[in-house]
């Protein structure tokens, strides 16, 4: 869509793009959010500051008061926004997609948005409104797991289980290693977490 501009010299009009609305507050918004997610990762959600989110941010913070008056609105939205993905492929052997799936969710864990994750995790029980976007962000990864878990008991390769309870056997182990940080999560360990507990499931079903 264009506009038109009467040149000075009294010329034909002027062709003037119109700018197109929401740009410039996209990136501001966008800026902030990020912001948001370095901070939690760094000092948790009590800790949060619209100050300090403002300045990292480059905005003034009445940009910041504006567009999330509530502390956990702003926390919620960035950790949507930021959260990743961990992709779960099916490619018919389990033992292999489950080790690369724990070798992405380690990846994931060791970055600002993991570390964000982990600090909102330990809030999520006192506070409901956070709690939200955690358990659909793990709904999410847990109906893909469940897909895959569901075709592999049909091919004969799992016997019956749970997803969740594999889910938790599977990634338990991946947030310590990554939180305690005593040594490097790689993939050797994704391999010994999955065989234990694939084994430990083959030995156990009734």
């Amino acid at each position: 869509m264009t506009a038109t501009r009467e040149q000075d010299t009294g010329g034909a009009p002027e062709p003037v793009t119109a700018r197109r609305p929401g740009g410039r507050t996209a990136r501001t918004r966008a800026r902030i959010l990020e912001a948001t997610l370095h901070l939690v990762a760094r000092d948790g959600i009590a800790a949060l500051r619209y100050e300090e989110v403002a300045e990292l941010a480059d905005v003034h913070r009445t940009s910041v008061y504006r567009n999330w008056p509530d502390r956990d609105e702003l926390v919620t939205e960035a950790l949507l926004r930021y959260s990743g993905t961990v992709e779960l492929e099916d490619t018919g052997d389990l033992r292999h997609d489950l080790v690369d799936y724990l070798v992405a969710l380690g990846d994931l864990l060791s970055t600002t948005t993991g570390r964000a994750m982990q600090r909102v995790i330990q809030s999520a029980r006192e506070n409901p409104e956070v709690a939200l976007p955690v358990n659909r962000i793990f709904e999410q990864r847990l109906a893909a797991l469940r897909q895959v878990v569901d075709r592999a008991v049909a091919r004969g390769e799992l016997p019956p289980v749970d997803a969740y309870f594999l889910a938790e056997m599977l990634t338990g182990p991946v947030h310590l290693y990554v939180s305690r940080g005593l040594r490097p999560f790689t993939r050797a360990e994704a391999e010994r977490i999955t065989d234990v507990v694939l084994a430990g499931l083959r030995h156990t079903a009734g």
